[in-house]
């Protein structure tokens, strides 16, 4: 199957999902309507043989595109905003289901801004890829696993940020606004505020609404609502690092080492520690900012060195990302050059 009739495949269902399913009654028959969508998107990621086009299709589509249709078929998240007019809300229901959108509508606390701006960001990943890429077997291994950490973030945000200010561009007219992909991680104080309120926003909300709310509102007329709590977040956790490992096993193809899933185990673990020191403190006491910040970001950076990278580098996705984009970089460097030179 081509690019070409991937795309139009999830084109297609989207519109099936649009004018079929909205129109059948919310709840398990409209998620029985939609089980076909969920099959396609699941298995599209294995059509593809590069693997940034497999990891991009499988965090876009197989990822966040079902758990937004899951959350549809009961009426609930981002989709449902876009099905009650007419058909002029197909173009933004395609977008917001198939991209990493989210709408401030959508947003209890929308975020206000991102002191790196998108060219900033470029030029920041532009020297990180030249460093990995180019000039790998002159660095030091941790330096190199410390350059991934910020090839991961800043691909992410440029990822996100060039969907919005394309949706914008395309979508001229359209009253929607979109929000940040994230909000100054490196600045984080907590881990509860550094996977709640900072990194990687829109996957934040998606798994709160179909993993950690759902959970959380079961469970607290059984076990109570502290307890439902902690649960609901180790829940969330738990799902996170197996969509991660459903990710990395379509990239590599072979069978999952659990590693990444340990780590997203160990974050909801010490988030479930760090919500039940605070209660017990009452905010009594507390660390200076600058001090939780470095421990916080420390431990994310540490932690994903034993438990995130391994798993991706002994396989080599990370050497096969990095030519397929170092590649692309290259030629569009090239291009400039030449561009450049044709005026002079």
């Amino acid at each position: 199957m081509s690019s070409i009739n991937i795309c139009l495949s999830i084109i297609l269902s989207l519109c099936y999902s649009y004018f079929i399913s909205s129109k059948i009654p919310k709840g398990i028959p409209r998620l029985i309507s939609l089980l076909p969508i969920f099959y396609l998107f699941t298995i599209l990621p294995l059509y593809f043989s590069s693997s940034f086009l497999i990891a991009l299709t499988t965090f876009f589509i197989t990822w966040l595109a079902n758990f937004k249709l899951l959350l549809f078929a009961f009426n609930q998240g981002p989709l449902s905003s876009f099905t009650q007019k007419n058909a002029t809300n197909l173009p933004i229901f395609i977008f917001m289901a198939s991209l990493p959108l989210r709408s401030k509508q959508n947003m209890k606390n929308p975020t206000k801004k991102i002191p790196l701006n998108l060219g900033l960001e470029f030029v920041l990943f532009a020297i990180f890829l030249e460093l990995t890429f180019h000039h790998k077997s002159q660095l030091h291994p941790k330096l190199i696993l410390i350059c991934y950490c910020f090839l991961v973030f800043l691909m992410i945000d440029i990822l996100v940020a060039l969907s919005s200010n394309i949706v914008k561009i395309i979508l001229v007219g359209f009253e929607l606004e979109l929000e940040s992909p994230s909000n100054e991680p490196y600045l984080s104080t907590s881990l509860q505020d550094f996977w709640g309120n900072r990194w990687n926003l829109t996957v934040t909300n998606t798994l709160r609404l179909t993993v950690y709310n759902p959970v959380r509102s079961v469970l607290s007329e059984v076990v109570g609502r502290m307890c439902a709590l902690r649960v609901a977040v180790l829940a969330t956790f738990v799902v996170s690092g197996l969509m991660h490992e459903l990710l990395f096993y379509y990239v590599n193809r072979v069978s999952p080492s659990w590693e990444m899933t340990g780590f997203f185990v160990l974050h909801g673990l010490c988030v479930m520690v760090e919500i039940g020191v605070k209660r017990a403190l009452k905010d009594t006491w507390r660390l200076p900012g600058f001090v939780s910040g470095l421990l916080t970001v420390g431990f994310v950076v540490v932690t994903a060195f034993g438990l995130f990278f391994p798993p991706i580098i002994r396989n080599g996705a990370d050497e096969r990302v990095l030519q397929e984009v170092g590649f692309c970089f290259d030629f569009i460097k090239a291009k400039m050059v030449q561009f450049v030179g044709y005026f002079r």
